[in-house]
């Protein structure tokens, strides 16, 4: 466990950059040129944060596990991502279209808080025990 630590604060730092990319993306696309499209908003956020999110934690958090096939990496890591992303969304489809709560924080709270906090776990073991394996962990 203690060797863990130091990964695990990296996650969080890069998950802090990437997070506030998505919700900054989202909360800007929503006042701008989406704000009727909130599901579309998200994705867009996402997979811009998610460009962000590959970039720290190949070369910071999981340097040391990471895959030498990197186009593989990356489709895993897109998979694992669109699997969060698909929680979050999910989230923000059931409080806004199916709940009713369509205010910009009602939003904020069910596709960056509960979708954030469900789509960091699944991601994180995602990652940790798919995508960022090394060759001698895969076969061991």
């Amino acid at each position: 466990m203690r060797d863990a630590i130091p990964q695990l604060a990296t996650f969080g730092g890069v998950g802090l950059l990437a997070f506030v990319v998505d919700v900054g993306g989202y909360n800007l696309l929503r006042i701008t040129v989406m704000p009727d499209q909130v599901i579309w908003a998200k994705v867009v956020s996402v997979t811009v944060a998610t460009g962000v999110a590959w970039l720290g934690h190949r070369y910071l958090t999981f340097r040391r596990t990471r895959r030498p096939a990197v186009m593989k990496e990356l489709l895993l890591f897109g998979l694992a991502n669109g699997g969060g992303l698909l929680i979050a969304s999910g989230c923000l489809f059931v409080s806004h279209y199916v709940l009713g709560l369509t205010s910009t924080l009602a939003d904020n709270i069910s596709g960056n808080v509960v979708g954030l906090v469900l789509g960091t776990l699944f991601r994180y073991f995602t990652y940790r025990f798919l995508v960022f394996r090394s060759p001698q962990e895969a076969t061991s």
